[in-house]
């Protein structure tokens, strides 16, 4: 099993329940007492007026924890390869008059060259077959200038999960917290970023 397997990605995203069971469990138990949509939210560094997309947006989090920081400025598109994130996300924030929400692709965006001043992807490309590609798609929306927000984590993010597993099941290494490695993380993100980025900045929650 891989995490951008398309068996695995129908299952655990068709909506947002199993995401939703995850979420609560990091609220539970995280011992940051900064939630991390307010603190991804913090680390924008963007105009009063701009255009932001955000792929594999989920049930969108980031905007409603912080709808009430949103600049009146901002046009928001969010987006998802799952129509249930979608539609779940709209629910919950179809009133905003600056969002806007499609299902799509983040390897097939449809939408214009150079439309948007920043693209936001949280903890969604380990998930992606052909992150080149997609990649390449979120360089081609971005304005001169543009800026990309990508959130993901290390490969012992869980250990403690890592290590409770192994007392479970001691044929597992107790100092693996993913049962496979992560295709795109903290320890090789830049790598696959600069060949489309001038400039790659990592910053830790």
């Amino acid at each position: 099993m891989t995490y951008s397997d398309p068996e695995y990605l129908t299952r655990q995203y068709r909506d947002a329940s199993n995401l939703n069971a995850r979420i609560a469990l990091h609220e539970r138990f995280s011992t940051n007492s900064h939630s991390l949509p307010r603190w991804i939210f913090d680390n924008f560094e963007l105009q009063e007026r701009a255009s932001i997309l955000e792929v594999g947006c989920g049930p969108g989090r980031l905007w409603t924890e912080n709808l009430e920081r949103l600049p009146t400025g901002w046009d928001i598109t969010l987006s998802d390869a799952s129509p249930g994130m979608v539609a779940e996300a709209e629910t919950r924030l179809g009133s905003e008059r600056s969002l806007e929400f499609y299902v799509a692709d983040v390897q097939e965006l449809p939408f214009e060259g150079e439309r948007f001043d920043a693209v936001v992807a949280n903890h969604v490309l380990h998930h992606v077959p052909d992150r080149e590609r997609a990649l390449s798609e979120i360089a081609r929306v971005l304005r001169p200038g543009g800026t990309m927000y990508a959130a993901t984590n290390g490969e012992l993010a869980h250990s403690e999960m890592g290590w409770m597993q192994h007392v479970l099941d001691p044929s597992r290494p107790p100092e693996r917290s993913f049962p496979t490695p992560l295709a795109f993380s903290l320890e090789n993100g830049a790598e696959q970023l600069s060949p489309w980025f001038s400039v790659v900045t990592l910053r830790r929650f």
